[in-house]
């Protein structure tokens, strides 16, 4: 695999927390550690807007494609929406008793979906004015991550610092699986294709899993010489990142590593992939943009 760095955007924040590529404008959105959001246009590498949101870190921000608008989810405990084209907000609520790790937008409902230090997990109807859908509840500790499976999207998995990954589906109210085997925190989980799932913990391991059995497959101990903060998949590729400032490629297939790039830029927290092979890392100063 190989990659050609279009852009590189120095945020001048402790941290970039979440990155996402617009499906189609050239517009990477960056959410930081100083309570900023930012749209860069990644063509022609300038500064399309900054918002001041929040007072706290905002650890996620997604494009909601389908109402052009922009959402983040922050420390204080809520989450805002804002027009992508005036930039003006449109709502704002407090989602949690807790910071806000993660959200992901539905690629099919009107629901935004996040996930808390509170230990729950909430979706939102947008279309019913921000209504509370539904709440799953069941981690013992921090819910870091979620991910939507593409290939049934009434199911979800989530990544909690309890060392377990859970299982949950639209309309149900308790877990229908769990993943258990890491010795440490899970941060970070993704799909390989219809019958697998891999995560990346703290334990500095990626865990392949079966998704029928829920059986641990493959375990890639030492993968990084820090925590590991994301993980995701691009055609026959896993794609890592870590607290060790190394971004990782691996086989999905033999598992083996194909190419670890460091860009210099601190410790590696996000990335976001578009279908084109535009893919975007936030790093502890900023970010970078390439094309697969």
């Amino acid at each position: 695999m190989d990659f050609e760095a279009i852009s590189k955007f120095v945020s001048h924040s402790d941290r970039v927390k979440c990155v996402d590529i617009h499906p189609v404008k050239p517009w990477i959105l960056t959410s930081l550690h100083t309570g900023v959001v930012q749209i860069w246009n990644y063509e022609t590498k300038t500064l399309v807007k900054a918002i001041q949101c929040s007072e706290n870190s905002v650890r996620s921000a997604k494009f909601i494609p389908q109402k052009n608008w922009i959402s983040t989810a922050s420390d204080d405990r809520k989450v805002r929406i804002f027009d992508s084209e005036s930039f003006n907000l449109i709502r704002e609520f407090e989602a949690h008793s807790d910071f806000i790790r993660s959200i992901v937008i539905h690629p099919t409902l009107p629901y935004l979906i996040s996930a808390s230090d509170d230990k729950t997990i909430k979706v939102w109807d947008w279309e019913n004015e921000w209504r509370l859908e539904q709440q799953f509840d069941g981690h013992e500790h921090y819910v870091m991550q979620m991910t939507i499976n593409p290939y049934d999207t009434d199911v979800l998995i989530s990544a909690s610092l309890d060392k377990t990954l859970k299982i949950w589906k639209l309309g149900e109210e308790k877990e229908v699986g769990m993943l258990e085997g890491h010795h440490k925190g899970v941060n970070c989980v993704a799909f390989l294709g219809k019958s697998r799932i891999v995560s990346g913990s703290d334990d500095r391991s990626i865990r392949v899993w079966d998704y029928e059995t829920k059986s641990c497959i493959e375990s890639l101990e030492g993968s990084h010489q820090h925590n590991i903060t994301f993980l995701s998949s691009f055609n026959d590729w896993i794609i890592s990142g870590s607290e060790d400032n190394y971004v990782k490629i691996w086989n999905s297939k033999s598992l083996r590593l194909g190419k670890e790039l460091n860009f210099e830029m601190g410790r590696v927290w996000c990335i976001g992939i578009e279908e084109s092979g535009i893919i975007s890392v936030g790093f502890d100063s900023g970010a970078v943009v390439l094309k697969i």
